[in-house]
């Protein structure tokens, strides 16, 4: 048991896209990554998509909406829906995934998930 800084672990890393695991919760990764741009449309079959803004804001593009998410908002989208995050300006983001889950759903597209 320790107590983790997530301003401390998003400091170690510049990259977009690039989630870091920095905690296990029950069979989950608990991971900070950083925004900034448009990631691509996907969805996960099996899992609902969990994103914690901690700093900055993100936008949610569904198939038929999107969704503005502001630091201190979180936002859920649930297994086999379509989704997009995007970010003008870098956002932080907390994101709580089953260990194993691709970030695109595809794992031959999915960026590895280095623990910091």
């Amino acid at each position: 048991m320790k107590t983790i800084n997530l301003a401390t672990k998003l400091a170690q890393f510049s990259t977009h896209w690039d989630p870091h695991v920095v905690a296990d919760y029950n069979d989950n990764d608990v991971m900070v990554v950083k925004f900034q741009g448009e990631f691509p449309f996907h969805m996960h079959a099996d899992t609902d998509d969990f994103f914690l803004v901690l700093e900055g804001e993100m936008v949610m593009d569904l198939e038929d909406a999107e969704h503005r998410v502001s630091a201190g908002e979180l936002f859920i989208v649930p297994r086999g829906v379509t989704h997009r995050p995007r970010a003008e300006m870098e956002c932080k983001v907390l994101l709580i995934e089953p260990k194993g889950v691709p970030n695109t759903g595809d794992p031959a597209t999915a960026a590895p998930k280095p623990r910091i």
